[in-house]
């Protein structure tokens, strides 16, 4: 069957755009150098700013007390009844602040989902998360609500970095899925009207856990 004139044409163009490149415009602006200026504020500050801005919900915890109250509290304002948690590093922190027994086995009827994360970027307020983690794939996206409880060693400032500390981590096993949550699921494909909750969580925390210095 014999191509179009116009199928020709791109093909044409293309070969040629191959055989012939195109010189760099500025070849001096490649480098490993960041393009955005560092954080001018601790970045505790910086994260939690622009995680609320895109409408997540944000607290900072001087110890893990303070988290089991501050958690405690946010269960019995808004009447939860079923937490959902696998994550063997958080349970004992969960099982303080929730009154009743904390779900490990039900993700589909949960009121809330609670996780770890890997990291926390400052610069877009991300919630770096893998499916190396206990909780896997799917508890950060499928519960109603996401509360990711993340400590203040695990911020840093850009994708770059994360991406880095993440590859460090598991060397030559770099999991099979690696997650940037920027506050709630949502999107504006209907009529460009922004819809929260559509993919996933329509609520979205960050209980950040100051860690302490180790004693020396």
């Amino acid at each position: 069957m014999k191509e179009s004139s116009s199928k020709e044409n791109i093909l044409r163009k293309i070969r040629q755009g191959l055989s012939n490149p195109s010189p760099v415009p500025f070849p001096r602006s490649e480098g490993n150098n960041s393009v955005f200026q560092p954080a001018s504020e601790e970045m505790e500050v910086h994260f939690a700013k622009e995680f609320t801005h895109l409408l997540g919900k944000f607290a900072f915890c001087m110890s893990e007390d303070d988290l089991a109250n501050q958690l405690h509290g946010l269960i019995k304002l808004r009447n939860w009844k079923n937490i959902y948690c696998v994550e063997s590093q958080l349970m004992s922190l969960v099982s303080t602040a929730a009154p009743f027994p904390i779900n490990q086995s039900n993700l589909a009827d949960c009121d809330a989902s609670i996780t770890s994360c890997e990291y926390l970027i400052a610069r877009t307020g991300s919630i770096v998360m893998s499916s190396a983690q206990q909780s896997g794939r799917t508890v950060s996206v499928y519960a109603p609500i996401h509360i990711c409880i993340a400590y203040t060693d695990q911020l840093v400032y850009d994708i770059k970095e994360g991406l880095q500390l993440l590859k460090e981590k598991y060397a030559d096993n770099i999991p099979s899925m690696i997650t940037f949550a920027t506050g709630p699921s949502r999107t504006a494909d209907i009529e460009k009207s922004l819809v929260v909750g559509v993919h996933g969580p329509k609520e979205s925390y960050v209980f950040l856990l100051d860690r302490p210095e180790p004693v020396k």
